[in-house]
Formats: C-alpha cells, structure tokens, sequence
C-alpha cells in the first residue's frame, strides 16, 4: 500500500509517497496553490494518479505541543480528503520539519531559489519517513 505525505503550507502543498511496502519516502511534487478552493482537487488527482491507500499529514504543534490555527486548518482540510477519498488519514508531528529541510539543503550548497521550490517536498519527505518509521513491521 502506498502512502502519501503531505506538508500543506499557506502557498505550497509538498508531497512525498512511499514505496509500496512502506519502508521508504520519496519527493514526490510541489503544488504551488493560488487559493484555497485548489487544496482538495490537486490532492485527489495525486490520490487517483499514484493509487494511494493511506493519506499522512504533518501536524504543525506549537513548540509546548499546542495546536495553533494552521493545526486546525490541515484537520480540516484532512477531514474533507477523508470524505472524499474514504482513505484512513493519519497525522504526524512536523514541528521542526521545515527546519530539517532547510538544513539538509543548506549542507548541500543548494541556492536560494532552489531551496525554495524543494523545501516543502523534503519536508513531506521527513514527515513521511518520520511516520513509515514509527510503524511496526
């Protein structure tokens, strides 16, 4: 079964999908998004396109483990995938994700502007191989 990850930002949406026995995360896109309504139909199309069996999203906690308004914003959004894809969803810590990634791309002499387009996919990476790790084979 593969799983798709998910880092959903204000502007950008990283996925990340795991090898069919769930061991392994891969970048999968970034989807740049100019509105909200454009959330639920460009995650469906991956859902379809890559035969997706499970759904992961990164959970942004506040530091004290708290959830803050984009908490609540990916619950909801997650909460609409589930009814329309009838997908078990799932969530994962991403509190420092983005952090992780920026440093993985920093270590590899990444410029700017491609730090930028390739941030939000290796956060969805991190979330994913966090989530796959955690489960007992």
């Amino acid at each position: 079964m593969r799983i798709l990850g998910i880092d959903l930002g204000e502007k950008r949406i990283g996925l990340a999908v795991s090898d069919a026995l769930g061991i392994t995360a891969q970048g999968l896109e970034t989807i740049q998004l100019k509105g909200e309504y454009e959330v639920c139909p460009k995650i469906m199309k991956v859902i379809e396109e890559k035969n997706i069996g499970k759904i992961v999203f990164g959970l942004p906690r506040n530091m004290n483990g708290t959830l803050g308004p984009q908490a609540q914003k990916v619950q909801k959004i997650a909460e609409k995938i589930k009814e329309l894809s009838n997908l078990p969803i799932d969530f994962e810590d991403e509190r420092l994700s983005t952090m992780s990634a920026e440093k993985v791309l920093l270590e590899a002499d990444t410029s700017r502007a491609k730090r930028k387009k390739a941030i939000d996919r290796l956060s969805a990476v991190i979330i994913l191989q966090s989530y796959l790790d955690r489960q007992p084979r």
